[in-house]
């Protein structure tokens, strides 16, 4: 009697045990299908720098004798390291939450693809709010403004509005999803691009 009453005790454990795992389990499905019904957009791009020098020393004309020095090495050598922050937002409409594991990203300048890397964090979208995800950029520009010239350079510093926002820059992202323990990806990608004003 008692290892009959100890098979039901285990039995009716197991039950639980899956009911609250499938339960779990659902939970995780919603939430990363949910992220099909979030719009993502490019907040701004911050701590801008070209060669070492500050993007706001450049368009204020604000420059010490270093600064020039750097630029005009950087140009002549056909070497200008880009270093920038994307910040993109990840807005959720809905009244459930979802969930991020990663982000492929491709960047392009004037429409030129310059760099690429991917963001492997895991990111959890609350219903009704806005998540910033920030992509760190190191990349080098020597190649594509040594074919379009100095002034090609000068018009990318100039493009930024004061929300740090540039018709220039393009960025383009694909979200992932863990499911059952694999990446997922978006079949393709989102196309984040931002006009301002400037041209």
């Amino acid at each position: 009697m008692k290892k009959i009453v100890l098979a039901i005790l285990l039995a009716g454990g197991l039950v639980f045990a899956s009911c609250d795992i499938l339960t779990q389990l659902t939970s995780q499905v919603a939430s990363v299908a949910n992220l099909a019904n979030c719009d993502f957009s490019l907040k701004n791009v911050d701590n801008i720098s070209i060669a070492g020098v500050n993007l706001k020393n450049i368009t204020s004309g604000n420059l010490d004798p270093t600064d020039v020095v750097k630029l005009v090495a950087a140009y002549q050598s056909k070497q200008v390291p880009l270093s920038m922050d994307l910040n993109v937002n990840i807005k959720n409409p809905t009244q459930q939450q979802a969930s991020m594991t990663a982000m492929d990203w491709i960047l392009a300048i004037d429409g030129t693809d310059v760099a690429n890397g991917a963001s492997r964090r895991t990111y959890t979208i609350r219903p009704s709010t806005t998540t910033t995800v920030p992509l760190g950029v190191n990349t080098d520009l020597g190649k594509l403004f040594s074919s379009k010239g100095v002034d090609a350079l000068k018009n990318f510093a100039s493009s930024f509005s004061n929300d740090g926002t540039s018709s220039k820059v393009g960025l383009r992202v694909r979200p992932s999803m863990n499911v059952g323990g694999s990446q997922v990806p978006f079949p393709n990608y989102i196309k984040l691009e931002k006009k301002t004003g400037k041209s």
